[in-house]
């Protein structure tokens, strides 16, 4: 989701940063102070560059509320954009004159067309809506206020769900390994041995559909924050000097 900002800033992996490293991440936001914000002095910022110390999140909460970031250390990607969103206004404002003439490169265009197919599309339109709200219902899905959000919540559904390699996958038959009951503690006596041995088969069954629904959950969550995970800038917060 940082690409584009850290490609402009010249990042060295700008494809691959995973900002829940914590190395990675700490080691990108000396990165990003040294090089591009430059709001401490630089012997101010010899708590930053002290990654391996037990108190770095507190000097890195500290350096958010210094540059002014509305956003905290709980909420890091969007702190992390929002320093992006920072660094690249501080490089502009550097090379104004290098960048003020540059135009938009086909090539760039293209790639931003073919990654992003739902670029084109019209979401006032009604019959856009109408296809979008009569999918939802038909698939199960929430409805939301966005179409387009709703529209992404119906792709990974079908990516996830109703491809063919997904469906052939679902009826697969599964085969359950053989499971010893006497090993496996009831925890009361009904006082009768087949009776146990059905409780226990019984109690086995939930804690296997409780494993199920965790799975169908932590499923749903990553769904909502594949389509939620999109904060936006915003751009009327004043430049922070340096």
């Amino acid at each position: 989701m940082f690409r584009r900002k850290l490609a402009a800033l010249d990042y060295h992996n700008p494809a691959g940063f995973n900002c829940k490293d914590e190395t990675e991440f700490r080691n990108f936001i000396v990165w990003l102070e040294d090089q591009k914000i430059r709001h401490y002095k630089i012997e101010d910022r010899g708590n930053l560059r002290n990654i391996h110390s037990p108190e770095w999140p507190k000097h890195f909460e500290r350096y958010l509320q210094d540059v002014a970031s509305p956003f905290t250390v709980l909420e890091r990607q969007e702190a992390v954009d929002w320093l992006l969103s920072l660094a690249v206004r501080f490089e502009y404002g550097d090379n104004a004159d290098k960048y003020k003439n540059c135009q938009p490169h086909a090539a760039v265009d293209n790639t931003r067309t073919q990654s992003d197919p739902l670029i084109h599309l019209d979401i006032n339109n009604p019959d856009f809506k109408a296809g979008v709200l009569a999918l939802a219902n038909l698939l199960q899905i929430q409805r939301h206020d966005d179409y387009l959000v709703m529209l992404k919540a119906i792709r990974i559904l079908v990516q996830e769900r109703l491809t063919q390699e997904a469906i052939a996958k679902a009826g697969r038959s599964k085969e359950g390994l053989p499971v010893a009951l006497e090993k496996h503690l009831l925890g009361f006596d009904t006082g009768d041995a087949t009776l146990n041995e059905a409780a226990a088969i019984l109690r086995l069954l939930h804690i296997e559909e409780l494993r199920d629904l965790q799975t169908r959950i932590n499923e749903a969550i990553v769904a909502v924050q594949a389509i939620i995970a999109d904060p936006k800038t915003d751009h009327r917060l004043g430049k922070v000097g340096r």
